[in-house]
């Protein structure tokens, strides 16, 4: 018995099963997502937190800089945090994305008489999320952005900045990440969200077997909206997960730095470009992965249902 993914919620599966599946399929899909773009995402932060303008040019330099001096593995310097992280990550947002519509009453087919919700919906599960896995965050980007001698582990990572800055140093740019990730995560959800609604409604029946690729096709277009509504925030939470110098205190001490130093507007969208090419990428792979994985464990499930009954009324 096979389930798309926006059939679903007719499939009678215990409320237990949905959350395992939904973990599993959103820490497999975060996991995937970050790891294939992780170089592009290295790159980013590099010039997130530093004054040097950014090009594509000069983006592609920064990567052979890094191949030639460090290695090919040194592309994804950072992965291993940022595995440590998404993991975790992208299993409680997905799932508690799921379960915030629930709440919300939009886990149907009703979502799309709901926008406001949906958007709801999509922004507590960021909040919760992030909120849950923030000091990874932190760790990940401090290895981003440094040599391996500075911090060869994570766990090397988390005792030095403990150490050194104290136990508030793992939340700093807290406040600016969350008013970063309601944007985010509100429009990149309710935008996947709403074309899903749209394919269920218009175009199943003509293109039933292309759901994987507009649900990936799906996902780009809601990573590129999401990131461009928060994007200037995520500049402001990098300066302030990196820095170890006192430069970036507060929010505004950091936008006031970026006017003096580099011109306000010109800073907060600094690596736009690279976003809109990384983050539909990411999000697409991410979403279209969890949606395909969550039904495929779930048939799954069914299936192994299905067989227990059979040899059950056999007997």
């Amino acid at each position: 018995m096979a389930i798309k993914g926006h059939d679903r919620e007719t499939v009678q599966l215990s409320n237990a099963t949905k959350i395992l599946t939904s973990l599993a399929a959103g820490a497999i899909a975060g996991a995937l997502a970050k790891t294939t773009i992780a170089p592009l995402d290295r790159t980013k932060i590099n010039f997130q937190i530093g004054k040097q303008p950014y090009s594509t040019r000069k983006a592609l330099k920064f990567l052979k800089q890094t191949y030639k001096q460090e290695g090919f593995i040194a592309l994804w310097r950072g992965n291993s945090a940022t595995m440590a992280r998404i993991i975790p990550y992208a299993a409680i947002q997905f799932t508690a994305h799921e379960e915030w519509k629930k709440v919300l009453g939009v886990d149907g087919l009703k979502g799309k008489e709901s926008p406001k919700k949906l958007f709801l919906a999509g922004s507590l599960a960021g909040v919760t999320s992030q909120s849950l896995t923030y000091p990874l965050d932190l760790a990940r980007a401090r290895m981003a952005v440094t040599k391996k001698m500075e911090y060869a582990t994570l766990r090397e990572v988390f005792s030095k900045v403990y150490e050194k800055e104290g136990l508030r140093a793992f939340y700093k740019g807290y406040v600016s990440t969350i008013s970063g990730v309601i944007p985010y995560a509100g429009v990149s959800f309710f935008t996947y969200d709403t074309l899903k609604h749209l394919y269920k409604d218009k175009l199943e029946e003509k293109y039933s077997g292309f759901y994987p690729l507009f649900s990936l096709f799906s996902g780009a277009c809601a990573g590129m909206l999401g990131q461009s509504s928060s994007y200037p925030f995520d500049i402001i939470r990098r300066r302030m997960q990196t820095d170890t110098q006192g430069k970036y205190p507060t929010i505004m001490a950091t936008i006031l730095y970026m006017h003096r130093t580099e011109g306000l507007w010109r800073a907060l969208y600094k690596g736009l470009s690279m976003n809109w090419i990384k983050g539909p990428i990411a999000v697409g792979i991410s979403y279209a992965t969890y949606d395909n994985t969550k039904d495929s464990l779930r048939n799954l499930f069914i299936e192994k249902q299905n067989k227990k009954l059979s040899v059950e009324r056999s007997v």
